[in-house]
């Protein structure tokens, strides 16, 4: 056998050289024991970390460890052939969807709702106001009082005291009822203090509920139909502006149920009133909603019982047009009949009682 024949090839990285068994000495080979690396336009060795940008060069890279020649071939790693005839068999894998969580089941709108009367927040500028707003009121009401005739009986209901002349002591202060008299399935009592009795005469002498000053005089409240009013919306709250200037934040006030809103304006300096009641696109929370009075608006805090979005701030009526009524007798009555079948009662008149 030739010299050339007996001649084996060494596989140790960086030598590539061919060397005879019989002399292999323990320093006839000079190798990279590392792993060779290719990042960032850069190629190296592990061990000596040596590193050139160009790959003729490092295939020239001495190497750095001193050590014998290696005739074993290094077993590659099977390269995968795809069966073509078990091409149908082959199993598709997809990642899991994450589970939608359950949608929340919508609230029912109920039938009916009680109205509750909110407790305004009244803002620091009208507060200031409010002296000049009271004396305007109380110039209105007394303003005829020359021509009161004698024996007038007071129009606040309750009060069983008659004008007696302006020189004459009548009590000072008024005994009276803020709200309407209320007669519903044999009961009577007053929606402001709601104390019940069954006989008339009983009725008529409780006592009122509130400390004021007498009204000889009906007034005549003409009612106002024009007002602006905006509102806006985030996911959970409603927010409604009604904007009046001048109006008494004592005599004024807002009621809200679960579906409805309603607020009454008064006006002292020319003895106007609005009143409004409208029903709800959605439902709200009542609890946590709230009214704060400014000289110039009302700002309504509705807050959403659900969170969903309301197309427009009326609930639509269906069969029934969405129309302006332009006649002041026309919208209070409307108003009126509103309110009175909100609480399903009926209400009567006993100021000329």
């Amino acid at each position: 056998m030739s010299d050339e024949q007996s001649m084996v090839l060494c596989y140790n990285r960086g030598c590539a050289k061919k060397f005879d068994p019989d002399n292999n000495l323990k320093d006839s080979c000079v190798y990279h024991p590392g792993d060779p690396f290719f990042h960032d336009a850069y190629k190296g060795w592990s061990c000596c970390k040596k590193k050139c940008t160009d790959f003729t060069e490092f295939l020239n890279i001495k190497g750095c460890t001193v050590g014998y020649h290696n005739p074993t071939k290094p077993i590659e790693p099977e390269k995968y052939v795809p069966d073509k005839k078990a091409q149908s068999e082959v199993i598709e894998f997809h990642a899991s969807k994450p589970e939608a969580l359950p949608k929340p089941e919508a609230l029912t709108r109920p039938a009916k709702s009680p109205l509750i009367r909110m407790k305004p927040h009244i803002s620091p500028a009208l507060q200031r106001m409010r002296a000049s707003l009271t004396g305007c009121s109380s110039q209105t009401s007394t303003s005829s009082s020359t021509d009161i005739p004698i024996g007038t009986p007071c129009k606040n209901h309750g009060c069983q005291e008659t004008y007696r002349g302006p020189n004459e002591k009548v009590r000072i202060y008024c005994n009276f009822h803020t709200g309407d008299p209320i007669f519903h399935e044999g009961m009577k009592y007053w929606s402001c203090c709601k104390k019940k009795t069954s006989d008339f005469n009983a009725f008529m002498e409780q006592a009122g509920c509130v400390l004021g000053k007498h009204r000889w005089i009906k007034e005549s409240i003409k009612w106002k139909n024009c007002y602006r009013m905006d509102w806006h919306q985030t996911p959970l709250w409603v927010e409604v502006s009604i904007f009046a200037k001048n109006y008494d934040p004592d005599l004024s006030f807002v009621r809200l149920s679960s579906i409805k809103l309603s607020f009454e304006l008064r006006f002292p300096s020319d003895n106007t009133m609005f009143i409004k009641t409208m029903s709800l696109y959605g439902i709200i929370d009542v609890p946590n909603c709230s009214v704060t009075m400014f000289p110039t608006k009302i700002e309504i805090k509705l807050k959403k019982a659900e969170a969903i979005s309301w197309s427009q701030l009326n609930y639509p009526k269906p069969n029934l047009p969405d129309s302006t009524t332009t006649s002041e007798q026309t919208d209070s009555t409307t108003n009126e009949e509103e309110q009175s079948s909100e609480n399903g009662v009926e209400s009567v008149d006993l100021t000329d009682l």
